[in-house]
């Protein structure tokens, strides 16, 4: 796709709004650790909220998203939404308590709660462990997504495309150094809107790229059929619920996801009673009430609403580009095949 004039203005706006942010919020990060690391303990709840979502919201997201959807139909995200109990159980539990700690970060809490050398030793291998071999990984697959994004929007090499996306992560750097947490909330918050609008037309886009949503409906019932015939047992794509009989999630493993999983497993922005960047926003809240509130927005708008905008328009690619090797470029190939040029 070739960028037009009106494209590149776009993002250069979008970088210089970026860097504003940061200049102005500079000299207020610089007063103190508890301002550049907690802005003050002063953040409302929509706020702090909205920047936890949107820290959930990656280049990533909308494209694994459509790759589940494409192996298990509708259902399959309970991979993901399983997490939803451990979240709530934060909210109600866990939000008041994170705030009322005091602390600055999650691993400090760990010499609080615990003492002497055992207590030393947990917090520095949860800061060198979470903050080494999990952010790589969780940087890797964020910054793949987005180098395929770069390679199928703008039709440039890999590695190009990975020197381009070098260069974002530099500038972010730049930009969340100089601002503080300030910075990085209120640049969230604007950037949550916008791609939450985009995301939003895409979808109105696509399913208009069917007829409408009665079309939708009619075309993935041939996509039901094929499925049946190619491994039975999947159910509708439409379903809620996994087909009991389903290879790629049976009943067993469903039943795992719903009532171990979610208190089991640790994955970032998802932990049971909160912690990472999650906590962070508590910890950085108001109050103990802000925190609460905070915590409920994003579990509302993380499982709830954000998901369904992605969730069309991957149900569009599977009518539209059946039988792609990599289904995850699905949801690219829509963006690019039906957003006006000026939307792209």
């Amino acid at each position: 796709m070739q960028l037009s004039t009106l494209d590149w203005s776009v993002i250069a706006l979008y970088f210089l709004l970026s860097l504003g942010v940061g200049l102005y919020y500079r000299a207020r990060a610089g007063k103190s650790t508890h301002e550049f690391f907690l802005s003050g303990r002063n953040v409302p709840w929509w706020l702090a909220g909205t920047s936890m979502v949107a820290t959930t919201f990656a280049a990533d997201t909308p494209l694994a998203v459509t790759g589940l959807v494409a192996k298990g139909g509708i259902a399959g995200n309970w991979l993901w939404w399983n997490f939803v109990a451990g979240g709530m159980l934060t909210v109600f539990f866990y939000a008041r308590l994170w705030r009322r700690a005091g602390v600055m970060t999650d691993v400090e809490f760990a010499e609080i709660r615990y003492s002497g050398a055992p207590a030393a030793f947990l917090r520095g291998f949860r800061a060198l462990y979470l903050g080494i071999p999990i952010n790589c990984i969780v940087l890797g697959w964020v910054n793949l997504a987005m180098v395929k994004i770069l390679e199928n929007v703008l039709g440039v090499t890999k590695l190009q495309a990975l020197a381009i996306t070098l260069g974002m992560i530099a500038a972010t750097s730049v930009i969340s150094t100089l601002s503080g947490l300030w910075g990085v909330l209120v640049t969230d918050f604007f950037q949550f809107a916008i791609a939450m609008s985009m995301v939003i037309v895409l979808a109105i886009f696509a399913v208009g790229a069917v007829g409408g949503i009665d079309g939708l409906l009619a075309r993935l019932e041939t996509v039901d059929r094929l499925r049946a015939l190619g491994s039975g047992g999947q159910g509708s794509v439409l379903s809620f619920v996994p087909d009991p009989n389903s290879a790629w999630m049976p009943i067993l493993t469903f039943l795992v996801y719903i009532s171990l999983n979610w208190w089991a497993t640790w994955y970032p922005g998802s932990e049971p009673g909160g912690g990472g960047f999650v906590a962070q926003r508590m910890f950085s809240a108001k109050d103990e009430k802000h925190s609460l509130l905070a915590t409920l927005w994003f579990q509302v708008a993380h499982y709830a609403l954000r998901p369904w905008p992605w969730i069309l328009t991957a149900l569009v690619s599977l009518v539209l580009y059946p039988g792609l090797a990599d289904p995850e470029a699905g949801y690219l190939r829509v963006m690019n095949d039906h957003l006006p040029a000026s939307l792209r």
